[in-house]
């Protein structure tokens, strides 16, 4: 009958263990995004959490401002950066010649729709 104890406290113990991994987790990846925020500088290109890619013309404690296309600047909360884009890796952005692919943007057409019908008094 010793076996029982030993179940007995396996499956406690085990509980313990996946929340601790769970709390242990949770504060690595905080620590990386504080440390990941904490290192952006001036001239860096950061993808925000909401995918809107920029290069950071000027921040404070809070702020930051995003330049996400030629004299268009954004306001940005610090803690908004997911990631560091690497511009070397990337290289240089290349142009799509727009008439070599399909259409994706969406005609309207005028179609002859009856009005709906008004009470009149």
């Amino acid at each position: 009958m010793p076996n029982q104890g030993l179940g007995a406290l396996l499956l406690p113990f085990l509980l313990i263990l996946l929340v601790g991994f769970m709390f242990w987790s949770q504060r690595r990846r905080q620590r990386a995004a504080v440390d990941l925020q904490s290192s952006i500088d001036v001239g860096d290109e950061v993808c925000t959490t909401s995918g809107l890619f920029g290069r950071v013309v000027a921040m404070d404690d809070l702020v930051m401002h995003l330049e996400i296309a030629p004299g268009t600047v954004v306001k940005f909360d610090r803690r908004a950066v997911a990631i560091r884009v690497d511009t070397s890796t990337t290289g240089s952005t290349t142009a799509v010649d727009l008439s070599k692919t399909p259409a994706t943007t969406a005609t309207t057409a005028t179609t002859d729709v009856p009005a709906s019908p008004v009470d009149e008094k």
